[in-house]
C-alpha cells in the first residue's frame, strides 16, 4: 500500500493543536512500517512429456488410481483469473480486497484475514482448501448489538473484526487491530496500559490526512471518545493487537471509511 500524501492542511494544523492538547496518555498513534507481504511464486506445471505405453494389468493385479490434484493455494503474490474471483467474491461479501485486478497484494491479504477471522478460521496468508469451502458458504459475522440502531460500528476485539451496518445490513467488514495490552509511557506525560475500551461509543469528529500526536501520527481518524481515541488508518495493522488503545484499519479503507457513516453520531459499540 502507498501512502497517501502527508502534506498538512493548515486548516487541519489548527484543528490538531487545538485537539492533541486533549489527547491523554492512552492515546494512539502508529508504531512503524509494514511492507508488503513478501511474494510468494505460484506452483508451475512441468511440460507434458510423452508417455510410454504400459502393459495391461494381468487381474490379479490392482489397478492404482490416480489421486486428483489438490486446490491450488493462493499466496500474496499470486496473480491471475482466480485471484481475481477470490477478490469478486470477497468484495460481494462486503469485504474489501482493493480493485479486482488479479493482483494478490496487501489490500487483498487483510480482506483475507477479515474473512477468516469471521468465519473463525486460523488467520493464514494463504487461501487453502478450507477459505475456499467456507467462500462458497460464509456466515454472516456474529451481530454484538442486535438493537443498536440501523447505521451503527461493532468492534470486536477477540476477533480483531470491524462490521460496519448501514440500514440495517452489512456495510463493510474489516480486519482490525486494538490495543496491545503493553504498559507504556507516553512522551506527552502519563503511563497506562495499551488498552480498548469496551463500551457504547458514538463518532464526534473526523480529522483528515495525517495527524501527529504524542506517540505517533494516525491518518484520517474517526474519534469516538473526544480526541483521545479513535478508529483511524495505519501502514502496520498485524493480525496482533498492537495498538496504544486506538482501532487501527488498514489504509486502503481509511481512505473512505469515514464516508460510509454520519460522523457525529454514528453509534460505534466495541465488546470483549
Amino acid at each position: 500500500m502507498g501512502h497517501p500524501d502527508r502534506r498538512k492542511n493548515p486548516i487541519v494544523l489548527v484543528a490538531v493543536l487545538l485537539g492533541v492538547a486533549a489527547i491523554s496518555a492512552t492515546a494512539c498513534g502508529t508504531a512503524g512500517y509494514r511492507g508488503a507481504a513478501p511474494a510468494s511464486s505460484p506452483a508451475t506445471r512441468p511440460p507434458a512429456t510423452a508417455t510410454p505405453a504400459t502393459p495391461r494389468p494381468s487381474p490379479s493385479s490392482p489397478v492404482a488410481s490416480s489421486p486428483s490434484p489438490p486446490p491450488r493455494l493462493l499466496t500474496p503474490g499470486a496473480s491471475g483469473p482466480a485471484v481475481r474471483q477470490l477478490q469478486v467474491r470477497l468484495a460481494a461479501l462486503k469485504y474489501y480486497p482493493g480493485p479486482a485486478d488479479g493482483q494478490f497484494g496487501p489490500d487483498t491479504l487483510e480482506a483475507v484475514w477479515a474473512f477468516e477471522e469471521v468465519q473463525g478460521l486460523p488467520p493464514s496468508d494463504a487461501v487453502g482448501p478450507a477459505m475456499q469451502r467456507a467462500l462458497a458458504n460464509p456466515r454472516s459475522p456474529a451481530v454484538l448489538v442486535p438493537d443498536g440502531g440501523s447505521t451503527r460500528i461493532e468492534i470486536s476485539l477477540s476477533r480483531e473484526v470491524l462490521v460496519l451496518y448501514k440500514a440495517g445490513q452489512v456495510a463493510l467488514i474489516s480486519h482490525v487491530s486494538t490495543g496491545g495490552g503493553y504498559y507504556y509511557c507516553s512522551p506527552g506525560g502519563g503511563c497506562g496500559y495499551a488498552i480498548t475500551p469496551v463500551g457504547n461509543f458514538s463518532t464526534e469528529v473526523f480529522m483528515p490526512g495525517w495527524i501527529t500526536v504524542p506517540l505517533g501520527e494516525m491518518y484520517n481518524s474517526v474519534f469516538f471518545i473526544d480526541t483521545a481515541y479513535a478508529i483511524h488508518g495505519d501502514t502496520d495493522v498485524p493480525l496482533q493487537p498492537v495498538s496504544h488503545g486506538c482501532v487501527r484499519i488498514p489504509m486502503d479503507i481509511a481512505a473512505f471509511f469515514h464516508t460510509l457513516m454520519p460522523i457525529p453520531g454514528t453509534p460505534v459499540y466495541i465488546r470483549s
